[in-house]
């Protein structure tokens, strides 16, 4: 079976972007002075096609995968780490666990592809495609139907959530050299561009990474087209919220996007249809040397920048009370004449 792509409708609302852009510029303050949050508000009401956006039961999901590549070593981490950090998520104890704690979000745990079998438990989707990748470094990291499987998998995901918003995470020892992969042969950029210090590698093995990854492109020379490199480069797990993404898109609902490899997953999810970038909210600009690059190609602006190179979903939760935030303002915030407050600058509004 192939993967069927879900058709995307346009969100350049000019009546609605109107509106939304009017009530924020007569809300009680100067105009324009909420920065960012204005127009990320303007965008969620665009998104849920509401002058009134609220964001309901968000989800959390963490894709974990392993990886072929990863025992030529181009981690610091063994691939162990990648099934034991699933056990951590499952058990409260990884960052997004707090996280999503913290912050109201419900969190999903989805196997697809990890080389270790999971107790099946509340919380975990068990999707495996397979356990873990090729060595794309000698071909193809999966074959056309694990690719496959593994889209119409994460699109599977999204449709079993509630709510209208998704923050996207992912777990796999070895997929920062997925994503720098995907990223060079998608975005034409030089390797070296694309390429950073993972979990933690000093310069020589950066090095000895880059040299691999070399390896890898040239034993997928041919790969080109999306799913094409999907399939030479990416994981499971990027494969599975590549389609989850683009599912996500299909129903409208907030796609927040965590760091270098969630947006890898959506380098392909763009290349494959444009339109979904209208749904997405970068969360953070990551420390990942290539991330920045990333956003650049995709004409992406982070909301925040905190020097974070953890994923899991992560970064799109510490950005999560912003996107309420400016829902809220959007809702509760009075306009100046409900409030009884003179406006000098009511002559300049529209």
């Amino acid at each position: 079976m192939t993967f069927a792509l879900p058709e995307l409708d346009d969100l350049n609302d000019a009546v609605l972007a109107a509106r939304l852009k009017h009530l924020l510029d007569h809300k009680t303050k100067p105009l324009g002075s909420l920065g960012r949050i204005e127009s990320l508000a303007l965008q969620i009401g665009l998104i849920l096609r509401s002058e009134r956006p609220q964001l309901t039961s968000p989800q959390v999901v963490v894709f974990a995968g392993d990886h072929g590549l990863a025992a030529r070593g181009v981690s610091a981490f063994p691939a162990d780490v990648t099934w034991q950090m699933v056990e951590n998520f499952l058990a409260g104890g990884a960052a997004i666990s707090v996280l999503a704690r913290q912050h109201g979000l419900d969190l999903t745990v989805v196997d697809a592809g990890v080389a270790r079998d999971i107790v099946p438990r509340p919380m975990l989707q068990i999707r495996k495609v397979a356990a873990g990748t090729a060595d794309c470094s000698r071909g193809p990291a999966m074959t056309q139907e694990q690719c496959a499987r593994a889209l119409r998998e994460g699109a599977e995901v999204v449709r079993g959530l509630p709510g209208n918003a998704v923050l996207f995470g992912e777990m796999g020892i070895g997929n920062t050299s997925s994503a720098a992969l995907i990223m060079a042969r998608l975005t034409g950029l030089p390797l070296t561009q694309c390429v950073g210090r993972g979990t933690g590698l000093d310069e020589a093995a950066v090095q000895r990474k880059l040299a691999i990854l070399q390896e890898a492109l040239l034993a997928n020379a041919d790969a080109h087209e999306p799913l094409a490199v999907l399939r030479a480069f990416g994981g499971f797990e990027v494969a599975m919220m590549c389609g989850a993404m683009l599912e996500a898109a299909a129903q409208g609902r907030v796609i927040v996007v965590d760091g270098f490899i969630a947006t890898s997953a959506l380098l392909v999810a763009h290349a494959l249809r444009p339109l979904v970038l209208q749904r997405c909210v970068f969360s953070h600009q990551s420390d990942e040397s290539g991330h920045a690059r990333m956003l650049a190609h995709l004409r992406a602006e982070p909301l925040v920048r905190l020097d974070l190179r953890l994923g899991e979903g992560s970064g799109a939760a510490l950005a999560w009370p912003l996107l309420e935030s400016a829902c809220r303002v959007l809702r509760e915030m009075a306009s100046f004449e409900a409030a009884g407050v003179s406006n000098a600058g009511t002559e300049a509004r529209p």
